[in-house]
């Protein structure tokens, strides 16, 4: 690409270099600082409320921000050319798709406001040279304004050479109208979905974390479906990574084989909602699975399957991770970082009435092994049980999703 200033000195490519190499070992949380407030400013509310395809777009702004670290590391200070991968590419189109159209343009600015202030901070404790530092600055200034530009440029060309139409394109349209409350006729739905609505129904979303595993994702859709017999099914293709399943039939679906079938599918997460009836079930039960896949994303949790009802407090409760983890650690203490088995004893404890015949039923254990527990459990608790057990258990089901929330404190 045609240079369009001039190259810097030997001094000044170093320090560019030198910070480049810091920046790129801390690439991770640097995306993740940059990618909020971008995620904010793009302002569409069909992107921020699907987490697959927020995982994408911050995938998208980890690869830009590696891209032009690497290449000043390789050649400081040389214009940078935007590289589009197959990941990358998949998920503009995914966008297109649907019909989705985030404000790219507000979001890179947020993005590099949030980029420039780190470089800042970085040249300051690297260099103290002003005129080296004067250099740096003039420099990247000019490198990361034409990196956004020639950005642009690339996505407008990737958009006109990728067009493709989507079979599901029209469905998820009508899906996104009924999930987004407008006033769709019951029989104009049923049309555009092929689907009948005046039936009772349950909404999965099933996703995976790299586009790899994509056939894992649809043998896992083709399974749920094939566990349907009697009842109908519709699936939608929400992006590369994800699928939307719901489930209907004349009473509340039988979920229990879709459970068996789910819990064996190593590489596929699901998230379900509650069962609802008609377009305000449909509505509603797909609302439930994208806040349950919303959470376990936004927790890093591993978990294969989740149902929005059993973990509708915690979302709550974890809706900032920094503020969850606060609570956990000061609720529990060191019980945090204790066994499982002691945390999963208190909880059933809890949860059986704080009656240890119960729990030693629940758990297959001896009663005199829940007593033992329970009572070590209590005594690692900074919060006892018996002066808060709803605190208590609430942080108890908060580390059963997300475990890497625990903070081992000293017992």
């Amino acid at each position: 690409m045609e240079q369009l200033w001039s190259p810097p000195t030997p001094e000044v490519a170093e320090v560019i270099r030198a910070v480049c190499q810091r920046l790129v070992a801390d690439a991770d949380s640097l995306t993740d600082a940059l990618t909020g407030p971008a995620l904010t400013a793009q302002n569409d509310p069909a992107l921020a409320s699907d987490a697959s395809l927020v995982t994408e777009d911050r995938q998208a702004n980890r690869a830009d921000l590696v891209q032009w670290l690497t290449s000043n590391i390789q050649r400081p200070g040389c214009r940078v050319d935007p590289y589009f991968g197959s990941r990358t590419s998949a998920y503009f189109r995914d966008l297109a798709s649907r019909g989705i159209a985030p404000d790219f343009v507000a979001g890179w600015r947020a993005g590099l406001a949030v980029s420039w202030r780190r470089w800042l901070e970085e040249c300051l404790a690297q260099c103290d040279d002003p005129a080296v530092l004067v250099g740096v600055l003039d420099i990247v200034a000019q490198s990361m304004a034409q990196y956004a530009l020639d950005w642009f440029a690339a996505l407008r060309e990737a958009s006109g050479s990728n067009a493709v139409t989507d079979a599901d394109a029209e469905a998820v349209a009508t899906i996104q109208l009924i999930a987004g409350g407008a006033p769709v006729p019951d029989d104009f739905a049923e049309m555009r979905l092929n689907y009948r609505l005046a039936r009772w129904h349950q909404a999965l979303v099933l996703w995976t974390d790299d586009p790899h595993h994509v056939d894992a994702l649809e043998e896992a859709v083709a399974a749920v479906r094939s566990t349907a017999p009697g009842r109908t099914s519709l699936v939608a293709r929400a992006s590369t990574t994800s699928r939307w399943v719901w489930l209907s039939a004349p009473a509340a679906p039988d979920l229990h084989p879709v459970e068996k079938i789910l819990g064996r599918a190593d590489l596929v997460q699901t998230a379900v909602g509650r069962p609802g009836d008609g377009l305000e079930g449909f509505r509603s039960s797909h609302q439930d699975a994208l806040a349950a896949q919303a959470m376990i994303v936004r927790l890093g949790s591993d978990r294969r399957l989740t149902e929005y009802a059993a973990v509708e407090l915690i979302d709550t409760l974890t809706k900032d991770r920094a503020s969850a983890q606060r609570f956990v650690t000061k609720t529990l203490g060191p019980l945090a970082g204790a066994e499982d088995v002691l945390r999963q004893t208190l909880l059933t404890y809890v949860q059986c009435g704080f009656n240890t015949t119960r729990a030693a039923a629940s758990l297959y254990a001896h009663r005199n092994t829940v007593e033992r527990r329970v009572s070590r459990a209590n005594e690692l608790s900074v919060v006892k049980v018996e002066d808060n057990p709803t605190h208590v258990a609430a942080a108890l089901l908060v580390l059963e999703v997300a475990p890497d929330l625990a903070v081992i404190a000293p017992s």
